[in-house]
């Protein structure tokens, strides 16, 4: 019969991938084998096992959360909107950028994670104790502003890509989103509010998905960027400091310290690791693997997104994208249906983790700036303060949609900001998670040190240049 027998059984393996994301079974656990083994009789009768379940279930992976949601929220539909401008106006010559910016993004939000982790306080908390007030202030202040437009122009890309699925009245789909990310926040508990933003982040698979529906010269995908062709002008040099401000933004810095408070508090006994340093291996070490996981996620998702525009849009000659749902709707009649429903999915999906970072980093930075109670497990009535902001700051975002300021001058503003606050942050942040008075023994490593510099270095020439007029 062809069949090889042993020990009276014949053994088929079947190998799936299945990310699951949930805090339900011992913190989340993705099971990676499942083994059906069929008796050698031909009995029919198929049994299915959890192979290596108890080692997979302590991998740093199996626990991904902070940084996976932190890496998806960046590719925000303001996002969208700079990584579509890029692949429209420039084709394959912006693509450079993102292998570039990873390991920048990733040093700092790892920093900004274990500054968390350590101390027990978010990335706020830690400035108050180490700075003058001004700086914290300062940096608090533009950082509810940049959050607010920014707010305002993502709102804005999800009322009009839901107009053009659905064909309701964007204004009435943007109150809708308004609303239902706000309700989620206020009154669902973070232990079960972060299991849907982790299912949230499958949204950007849609931008691989997309290239399946295109063709791509692979080739010459790789030649640039290794090595583009592009003039160094005023158009390239506008271009690349709007995609490296919009992938090191500030409101990541405070989400993700914040969001490690929040996961050390929703578990039973955990302290910060400068209190109790007994489980600081594995809690570093996750933080490892969740940042850089979830950076390169969305450093490649934001790839895949120039890459889809360039190979579409700037190939039929269309070089102009001022908002994420242009950019879908401008995909539909060279890709197709499937194609625009990807994108216009993907922008949603971003969306509706992009609005609730916005405005619980800025709700974050304020509570500990003022003392007050903080924490998306608290109730509303034990967080007034905290969660008033992210009222404040959500409705402002829709008001705005009715006022003569523009979606896309909203985002040019908060462009700006970030710009602003962003590079003197980083020098806070670089100096906070060095210090041994601060850190302990925790302090960060030399090379992560060292491309928290580089990242500086980057994000200071970015910021100059745009102020440079032509």
């Amino acid at each position: 019969m062809g069949v090889v027998k042993h020990s009276n059984y014949t053994e088929f393996f079947l190998i799936l991938g299945i990310i699951v994301f949930t805090k339900k079974i011992d913190g989340g656990v993705f099971w990676l084998y499942i083994i059906c083994r069929i008796d050698s009789q031909w009995s029919g009768k198929v049994k299915v096992h959890r192979f290596f379940w108890d080692r997979l279930k302590e991998h740093p992976l199996s626990r991904v959360g902070p940084g996976l949601i932190t890496g998806v929220a960046d590719d925000d539909p303001s996002g969208i909107a700079t990584y579509s401008q890029a692949g429209a106006q420039f084709g394959l010559n912006m693509l450079w950028t993102m292998p570039l910016a990873f390991p920048l993004m990733a040093a700092i939000q790892s920093m900004c994670a274990q500054i968390g982790r350590v101390t027990g306080k978010g990335l706020a908390a830690n400035i108050k104790t180490a700075f003058p007030p001004i700086v914290l202030k300062s940096v608090v202040f533009l950082l509810l502003v940049a959050n607010t437009l920014n707010i305002a122009a993502d709102v804005a890309a999800m009322g009009e890509v839901a107009e053009l699925i659905t064909g309701f009245n964007r204004h009435i789909m943007t109150a809708v989103f308004v609303f239902g990310t706000l309700i989620l926040q206020v009154f669902i508990p973070y232990h079960r509010y972060v299991n849907f933003l982790k299912w949230l982040t499958v949204s950007l698979l849609a931008y691989a998905a997309v290239l399946f529906s295109v063709h791509v010269p692979w080739g010459e995908v790789i030649q640039r960027t290794v090595w583009p062709t592009f003039t160094a002008n005023s158009d390239a040099a506008a271009v690349v400091v709007g995609i490296f401000g919009t992938t090191i933004s500030p409101y990541l810095f405070f989400w993700q310290a914040s969001e490690e408070v929040e996961d050390m508090h929703s578990k039973p006994g955990a302290v910060s690791l400068i209190s109790n340093a007994k489980s600081a291996r594995a809690e570093l070490r996750r933080i490892r693997w969740d940042t850089w996981s979830g950076m390169l996620y969305s450093n490649v998702t934001a790839y895949f997104i120039i890459l889809a525009t360039g190979v579409t849009l700037n190939v039929s000659g269309i070089t102009d994208i001022n908002t994420a749902g242009q950019a879908a709707n401008a995909l539909r009649p060279l890709a197709g249906d499937f194609a625009f429903i990807l994108f216009a999915i993907g922008i949603l999906g971003v969306g509706l983790i992009g609005v609730p970072v916005l405005a619980g980093s800025g709700a974050y930075a304020l509570s500990e700036a003022m003392g007050w109670n903080s924490g998306l497990e608290k109730k509303p009535e034990d967080a007034l303060g905290f969660y008033s902001i992210i009222a404040v700051s959500v409705l402002l975002g829709l008001v705005i949609q009715y006022t003569p300021i523009s979606p896309m001058k909203a985002l040019f503003w908060s462009a700006v900001i970030n710009g602003v606050i962003a590079v003197p942050l980083m020098v806070v942040i670089i100096l906070l998670v060095s210090k041994k008075s601060v850190m302990g023994k925790f302090t960060a490593s030399r090379p992560i040190i060292i491309l928290g510099w580089v990242a500086v270095a980057v994000m200071g020439a970015a910021a100059v240049r745009m102020f440079i007029p032509g």
